[in-house]
């Protein structure tokens, strides 16, 4: 007889877009979860989401995560609270998945990590879903199993249609090139120990002082380059693509063809992913399902507080290197030796649930309902499969 609970009673802290997201989530698509708090500094929010997905309002975030009913807690809200908030988690024992940023400066993250390997267990889980996504999985897989030979280069490609109008160069590494961060340390397991950023001719229609698109560079510990070019306003779709060059060969993904279609015209081609629900719904959902599996259990299925620590760490390095226009290193302060693992550059592989497609197939079939409640970035009902509200204003 297993000794676990029904369901892992969890309190959301934060329902703005990711947030109210991952609430609907929990209640309709979820195994083995129940969302019994909501918490968010919007009451009128708050309380439309509560009731959407059958929980209770508690206005203050540090009652919510001490509260006697609550399992485990998901935090959505914004990153300048996380360090108190996930704190608190420790403080309780009770496992936490923590949206990214794990806390917005180096020296508060370096605290949760210490603090983690207090403990016996690891309680702190980053949500960096593309870890989750069956094509990084396949592409891991592939140059884990040496497929590939040495891998030499990594080159990333990041562009969104359109970004809200704060999105200034600092804010487009911290907010989206954080992503390629924990992908290039979780492809080629291994840190990354200096950052340049590029900046060329801006497009037209970025404010003025914003260098879009960017080339970012990063050297890792072997000395292997990934370059990382970010596009924020690219006014076309949804574009993430991944390419491994190894000695033996390369691969790629992100390839996004979706339907190809012939026409009598003599034109063939397919429909670009509009969004990040719908290119990462599925990954979303496998990162909830093994969290809250593991949670059931008292802790983490995935990146852990080292890799927020780490990728807050680069971040900050990328963003004096906007500043500076200088290549800067990244200089980590030790590892702590804890009792658990905490999801190091080198965390397990998801496994269950998970079918790695032909490196050039398509996504997962994703469908999308938009309805946007006027909140930044809106937030909307999620009909059934994977399904989400409109959240153009985050940027993953």
């Amino acid at each position: 007889m297993s000794d676990l609970r029904p369901d892992l009673r969890v309190a959301v802290l934060g329902v703005g877009m990711m947030g109210a997201f991952h609430a609907d989530a929990l209640a309709t698509r979820i195994k083995g979860a129940q969302v019994v708090v909501i918490n968010d500094f919007a009451p009128d929010k708050a309380a439309e989401v509560a009731a959407r997905v059958g929980a209770r309002v508690v206005a203050d975030p540090f009652e919510a995560i001490a509260d006697p009913e609550v399992d485990a807690v998901l935090i959505a809200t914004p990153g300048a609270a996380h360090a108190g908030q996930v704190q608190a988690c420790l403080d309780a024992g009770k496992p936490v998945l923590c949206e990214k940023p794990l806390t917005t400066d180096e020296a508060s993250a370096y605290a949760l990590v210490q603090a983690e390997a207090g403990l016996e267990r690891p309680l702190v889980q980053l949500g960096f879903m593309r870890r989750f996504d069956a094509e990084y999985v396949a592409l891991k897989e592939l140059i884990t199993s040496g497929g590939l030979g040495n891998p030499l280069l990594v080159h990333c490609t990041h562009r969104n249609p359109t970004v809200p109008e704060h999105f200034n160069s600092e804010f487009m590494i911290r907010d989206s090139v954080v992503h390629e961060v924990d992908v290039s340390r979780f492809l080629l397991d291994e840190e990354i120990t200096s950052v340049q950023v590029l900046r060329g001719v801006a497009t037209s229609s970025a404010p003025e002082g914003t260098s879009d698109p960017m080339v970012v560079v990063f050297e890792t510990t072997s000395g292997r380059l990934v370059t990382d070019e970010i596009y924020v306003r690219s006014g076309v779709a949804y574009e993430v693509r991944t390419e491994v060059v190894g000695e033996t060969g390369s691969a790629m993904i992100g390839l996004d063809t979706n339907l190809v279609r012939s026409s009598t015209d003599g034109r063939r081609g397919g429909t670009i992913t509009p969004g990040f629900v719908e290119r990462f719904g599925q990954a979303y959902d496998t990162e909830l399902q093994r969290w809250v599996a593991a949670a059931r259990q008292g802790t983490i299925d995935g990146p852990g507080v080292w890799d927020g620590y780490a990728a807050v760490a680069v971040c900050e390095a990328g963003v004096q290197a906007v500043r500076t226009g200088e290549k800067v290193p990244v200089v980590l302060q030790p590892r702590p030796q804890a009792a658990g693992s905490s999801g190091a550059v080198g965390t397990p592989l998801p496994e269950p649930g998970i079918t790695a497609p032909d490196l050039i197939g398509g996504d997962p079939e994703v469908t999308l309902s938009t309805a946007s409640d006027g909140a930044p970035g809106g937030s909307g009902e999620p009909a059934p499969g994977i399904t989400a509200p409109d959240l153009i204003g985050d940027r993953p």
